[in-house]
This record gives structure tokens, C-alpha cells and sequence, in this order.
């Protein structure tokens, strides 16, 4: 493995009834606070009310940003930005799920910079401030709440990019209530579970050698919400299965399971040109283009990688079997398990026809020419990979 420092400074506050940590958190950094969430399902669900009855506690003066996308836009970070500014906030709190903490990460970006903020997720310019944030999480999915990545989609230009700048970009505190995600509903709940093994693949597939302790990381991240998935739903609002589900989230992408190598993180890339285009939810485009990235990029000398995944999560028996064989097994079984809870196969399935492939794929390099930290990629396996999902 790679020499590495590992350092996350997000304070992790997890359990049932742990909302009663919000007022002396966000009290450490004053009472102008500006609440972020998306359409409204935290008001029917009572977590709004809730946050407000905290917030009230400490006397908060309390300001508003509601409506926040799926795939949050440049347009209404904009607004979050102009609010903090205009109201000289003191502190952002995000009640939603990646999406709203994603936006809440750029807001508390731009509102310590004159930059407009595209020009920093687009790397034209630098963030070397933030306003402090905190997190009440309420989907279990992109482990936003506990890093300090984000990713923003310009509707305009169709274009959608992860960015992040640490340690600004890192919440203050995050609150994981598993009570607050038992009303998210089944598909979004597949979405969040899709994602998070997603984030756990993209970890699996790098360069380094000898890493026996990541590998096994890993590897028990996802038999363990592969074992959970279909338990959680056959019983929503269960406690136990949305507290064990809640937590994988996190752990996939606060940067444990990958110390000492970068992941690949090509899938990411190849969905963001996705949706951008198309606007479809993050976890169904992973669930379609993940296992074809698999088999395009497998060959010869990487099939022992995907020879142990498949043999130690999906129980593959290897017996009379090439390592390419055995591979292309546990990619099949992948698509299976994935499709057993309901996750989409096919870009078809959101109506996607080959019309926008070339446009998509083209995307995929509007960054740099070649993605991918596994292996290599271009414009034109980018069109080979979005051919085969459709």
C-alpha cells in the first residue's frame, strides 16, 4: 500500500435520539443559522419540526433554503450563497440526505468567497475558506455526511462534477438518527443501497498491492448489507436493518476502507455525464453502468481482483473455472442481486435511447482525455460502456 495520513474531522454522532446533541453542537458557532433541505418530506415526516424545536432551544434566528434537487444544482446553490451573505449566517445545517448536504458543502464554499462558485467546482478557481456546517442526516446512501466530497450538476450547461476541498468541506458534526431514514421509501432506499456499494467497489478496484486489511474492509461492508438489503425491504421501518444499513453508508466513503490507495471511481465519472443529460437518480444510473464497467474493463492480468471478489462476496466456486470465468460470475451474480431488490438494469428503463450516448460519452472527458484509477479509459470506451447499458 501507499504511505498515507488519515485524518477526518467530522464528529460522528450516532443512535437513537440523538437530535438532543443539536443545540449545544450548533451553538459553538452562533445563532444565525441557515437550515437547507430538499421537497418537503421532512416536514410530513416531523424531523423539520423537530430540528426547529433544537434550533429553538438556543434561540437560534432561523433562515431557510428548501427545494434543494436530487441532483443538486449550481442554481440553488446560488441562492444558499446569496442568504449567508445577505444574512451574515453564522452556521448551515443541511436535514436531508447526500443531495442536501452535497449543496449545503458548496454553499458553505461560496459564501466565504467572492469566486462564483461553478468556477470552483470546475477547479478555475480555489476555496481556502468555509462556513461551519453540520448534517442531520435522514437518507442512508452517498456518505456525504462524513467527508468532504460533494458533487453539483450546472442544468444549464449539462454538466455535473464531484469536487471537495478538505478540511472545509468536512462537516462539523453529523447526526445519524437510523429513526430519521424509516419513512424514506423502497425505491430510494434501493438507490441509497446501490450507492454505497458503489462507493465500496470504486474502493476495491485500484493499483496498490498488499492491502489485506482494506480488502477484508471491504469485503465485510458488503456482504453485510447484501445480508441486510433484502431483510430491510421486507420491513421498512425496521430499526435494527436502517441502523445497519445507516452506518455501511457512512463507512463506504469516509475514507477508512480506502487508506493507502486511491480507488477508480470511473463509474462515478460515467453516471455524472448520465445524469447531467438525462437527470436520473444517482444510485439507478450506478446500478445500470457499474457491473458493464466490470466486464469492459476486466481482462487477463486484473482477473485475479475480480476473481476475489467474487469468490469472497458472492460465493462463487472457482472449481474448473478460469480466473476470467470465475470474474464474469460474480459480475453476473452482482447484476442479479442488484435486480433481486428492484435496482434498474438498463438505461432504457428511464427511457434513454442511443441518441444521447455520443453526447454522454463525450462528457465523460470534458475534464481530461483519460478517467479511471484501475484502469484507463477514453472517449471511446466510454462509448462502449453506455452502448452496453442501454
Amino acid at each position: 500500500m501507499d504511505n498515507f495520513t488519515y485524518h477526518n474531522p467530522t464528529k460522528l454522532i450516532f443512535g437513537k435520539g440523538q437530535l438532543d446533541a443539536l443545540p449545544s453542537e450548533v451553538a459553538q458557532y452562533g445563532k444565525k443559522v441557515l437550515v437547507v433541505y430538499g421537497g418537503g418530506s421532512i416536514k410530513r415526516n416531523g424531523i423539520y419540526d423537530n430540528v426547529m424545536e433544537k434550533l429553538a432551544e438556543i434561540n437560534a434566528e432561523v433562515f431557510e433554503l428548501s427545494g434543494v434537487e436530487p441532483n443538486p444544482r449550481i442554481s440553488t446553490v446560488r441562492k444558499g450563497v446569496e442568504i449567508c451573505k445577505s444574512e451574515s449566517i453564522d452556521f448551515i445545517l443541511a436535514v436531508g440526505g447526500g443531495s442536501t448536504i452535497d449543496c449545503t458543502k458548496a454553499i458553505a464554499v461560496g459564501a466565504a468567497t467572492d469566486t462564483d462558485m461553478w468556477n470552483i467546482i470546475t477547479k478555475k478557481a480555489q476555496a481556502n475558506d468555509a462556513l461551519p456546517f453540520g448534517t442531520v442526516l435522514t437518507h442512508a446512501a452517498t456518505g456525504s455526511e462524513m467527508n468532504s466530497g460533494s458533487v453539483i450538476t450546472n442544468w444549464e450547461t449539462n454538466e455535473k462534477y464531484g469536487w471537495g476541498y478538505a478540511p472545509f468541506t468536512y462537516p462539523k458534526f453529523s447526526i445519524l438518527d437510523p429513526t430519521h431514514t424509516i419513512s424514506v421509501p423502497s425505491d430510494q432506499t434501493v438507490y441509497g443501497i446501490v450507492d454505497m456499494m458503489s462507493h465500496v467497489f470504486e474502493h476495491y478496484f485500484h493499483q496498490a498491492t498488499n492491502t489485506k486489511v482494506q480488502d477484508r474492509f471491504c469485503e465485510g461492508v458488503l456482504t453485510t448489507v447484501m445480508e441486510t438489503a433484502p431483510k430491510l425491504l421486507d420491513n421498512l421501518e425496521s430499526y435494527e436493518h436502517r441502523e445497519t444499513i445507516m452506518l455501511s453508508g457512512t463507512l463506504a466513503l469516509n475514507n477508512m476502507l480506502s487508506m493507502g490507495f486511491s480507488g477508480d471511481w470511473a463509474s462515478h465519472n460515467l453516471e455524472h455525464a448520465v445524469s447531467a443529460v438525462h437527470d436520473i437518480p444517482h444510485g439507478g444510473g450506478l446500478a445500470i453502468i457499474f457491473p458493464n464497467w466490470m466486464k469492459h474493463v476486466l481482462d487477463d492480468e486484473n482477473a485475479p481482483r475480480f476473481k476475489q471478489l467474487a469468490m469472497r462476496v458472492f460465493d462463487v466456486d472457482p472449481t474448473g473455472k478460469s480466473d476470467k470465468e470465475t470474474a464474469l460470475e460474480g459480475i453476473n451474480r452482482l447484476r442479479d442481486f442488484w435486480t433481486s431488490i428492484g435496482a434498474p438494469a438498463t438505461l432504457a428503463e428511464y427511457g434513454i435511447d442511443d441518441s444521447s450516448v455520443e453526447s454522454m460519452a463525450e462528457k465523460t472527458v470534458t475534464m481530461r482525455a483519460e478517467y479511471g484509477g484501475f484502469k484507463k479509459l477514453n472517449k471511446q470506451d466510454s462509448l462502449a460502456i453506455l452502448q452496453a447499458s442501454l
